[in-house]
């Protein structure tokens, strides 16, 4: 059997909702010498992935892109050139595809799959063969498709400039892909795990992945206070900051004098974020963005999350043809963990 030369894919030609997600058949791009040819097993989906289709993603995107970042596939051609991969492999492409190693720049961050570049939600894909790692031996393609963006982001958070380290304490703002990534990886370091959530439900699966004390954020809106209260007033040493201007300053509040803050999402919109910098100052804590990572982190968050047997937790999974239906459903944040959508039907 030859190789395919067309590959059904979703486009986004308009930008105001879910509705323009547009399925169509393209002409695969030959195979450069230094490219492999992956057939797409399964996608997950972020919370980017929605401001792409309504056109409100902060970081810039191209006309009428290929959505999504985050895939898992098998090798099916490889370019003369590259070595150490073969046929059958089976692989992730790195989030942004020239992050390969050290800090991001202004180039790597508009290699980005499913924004400024064509992403993965699509049939088969060429990729340059310096974006892959391998897969995990324990883990399925649908498991697979959830590290490249939610768990990497979690994973540079809390092991970037000063790693966790057992006996640390660490806050996590909600259950969607990132935070429950980074309360997996901070339980199996020897980390202590505060979960917020704005529902009971949720926090009793995040109970059963280790998180040792749980705040409804419903129940008790200033969070931050609870939060002192469990620490005997010291505070956390990381906190997985995904609500962005909303939530902020009670993370500022919740941080340990010298802790960090990992700023990663804008989920909670606006806040007054005026007071922030004398905040940062007054307790000399760092405030960090995180543009998810690079393809040598993404390599040994893989030896971790082998050495620990850790699987991303999928709330439901939809067919290719049911894409729509996807971002519907992660739009309607009834998920804990990750959606994901099966590309493959073998």
């Amino acid at each position: 059997m030859g190789l395919p030369t067309t590959t059904r894919e979703y486009r986004v030609p308009k930008t105001d909702g879910i509705h323009n997600l547009t399925l169509q058949e393209a002409k695969l791009p030959p195979i450069k010498s230094s490219d492999v040819l992956v057939k797409i097993h399964a996608v997950s989906l972020q919370y980017r992935d929605l401001t792409v289709v309504k056109g409100t993603y902060p970081l810039g995107q191209k006309e009428n892109p290929v959505p999504c970042s985050d895939m898992a596939g098998e090798i099916l051609a490889i370019g003369d050139a590259v070595k150490g991969w073969k046929v059958g492999d089976r692989v992730c492409a790195n989030f942004a595809i020239d992050h390969v190693f050290g800090d991001v720049d202004e180039g790597i961050k508009w290699t980005g799959l499913g924004a400024p570049i064509d992403g993965v939600l699509t049939d088969y894909k060429v990729l340059p063969a310096h974006c892959l790692v391998h897969v995990p031996e324990h883990l399925s393609y649908e498991e697979a498709s959830c590290l490249p963006c939610a768990a990497l982001t979690a994973y540079n958070a809390l092991m970037g400039p000063t790693p966790l380290k057992g006996g640390d304490t660490i806050l996590v703002q909600g259950t969607g892909g990132v935070s429950i990534f980074g309360l997996q990886f901070a339980v199996a370091s020897g980390a202590t795990v505060i979960a917020t959530s704005s529902s009971d439900e949720k926090l009793q699966i995040a109970k059963k992945l280790g998180a040792k004390h749980l705040i409804n954020y419903k129940k008790s809106p200033d969070w931050e206070k609870e939060v002192l209260k469990i620490t005997g007033g010291r505070g956390v040493d990381h906190i997985i900051e995904v609500g962005g201007p909303g939530t902020l300053k009670r993370s500022m509040m919740a941080v340990r004098y010298a802790g960090w803050v990992h700023v990663i999402g804008f989920v909670a919109r606006t806040g007054d974020v005026s007071d922030v910098p004398m905040m940062a100052l007054g307790k000399a804590a760092m405030l960090r963005g995180i543009l998810i990572g690079s393809r040598a982190q993404f390599e040994a968050m893989n030896r971790l999350i082998s050495a620990n047997g850790i699987r991303p937790v999928i709330d439901k999974v939809f067919t290719f043809e049911e894409a729509r239906k996807a971002y519907e459903y992660l739009e309607s944040q009834k998920h804990v963990g990750k959606v994901v959508i099966k590309v493959a039907k073998n």
